[in-house]
């Protein structure tokens, strides 16, 4: 379990998802649908770089860390639809995006953009 991130390793991990988001408003279109099944699929990849995280130390008082683990974790087992998990204490209306359980994840820009840099700052927050 890692306990401490570099601050290089953050900001390297910060700046190839800022280009994954740059390459993608940068497609002059796409097609229906194609915008969440990217964005869905950039906060796995951005929960993968940080999966060794400790949990003792991401806590469980549903933060943007538990929000990203509950949303990946529903995505991937739950056919996305976001998934209450017992030992995390999140309140949907209190958490950065909003999703109530039950509800179908499919993430936009915007919505990708606000929970990476809640996340980031999460990181920072408690791996620095």
């Amino acid at each position: 379990m890692v306990s401490k991130y570099p601050k290089e390793y953050v900001a390297s991990r910060r700046a190839r998802i800022a280009d994954a988001v740059a390459a993608y408003s940068a497609l002059p279109s796409v097609d229906e649908g194609f915008e969440s099944v990217f964005f869905d699929n950039l906060l796995l990849a951005l929960e993968l770089s940080f999966v060794h995280r400790g949990r003792g130390m991401e806590g469980k008082d549903g933060n943007p860390l538990n929000e990203v683990r509950m949303l990946c974790s529903s995505l991937l087992e739950h056919d996305g639809v976001f998934t209450a998990e017992k030992s995390i204490k999140l309140v949907p209306e209190r958490s950065v995006l909003g999703y109530e359980f039950g509800a179908a994840i499919a993430l936009d820009e915007e919505q990708f953009t606000r929970i990476a840099d809640a996340f980031f700052a999460e990181i920072e927050r408690r791996f620095s």
